[in-house]
């Protein structure tokens, strides 16, 4: 039998032999990961459980440049531009 996560809701559900069953729900992407300063979702990184996530090399998680996986290009862009000034 599989294991059953903690985190994942069950309820009781009638069958129509009026026998109640427990039902799992089914497992659910984590939301997307949002920019430190503006708040928009960041690209280049997946969204998946952290124990997939774990697996991944290191350039597979975040984009490779500064404040990768931190701000979006947009945000991180101000932030170079800011910082040589």
């Amino acid at each position: 039998m599989a294991r059953i996560e903690k985190s994942r809701k069950r309820r009781i559900v009638k069958t129509k032999s009026s026998k109640g069953v427990n039902v799992v729900r089914k497992k659910r992407n984590p939301s997307a990961k949002k920019c430190a300063e503006c708040g928009k979702q960041l690209h280049g990184i997946p969204r998946l459980i952290t124990s997939k996530f774990r697996n991944l090399s290191k350039s597979k998680k975040r984009p490779e440049r500064a404040y990768g996986g931190v701000l979006c290009s947009k945000c991180s862009r101000k932030k170079i531009i800011e910082k040589f000034r």
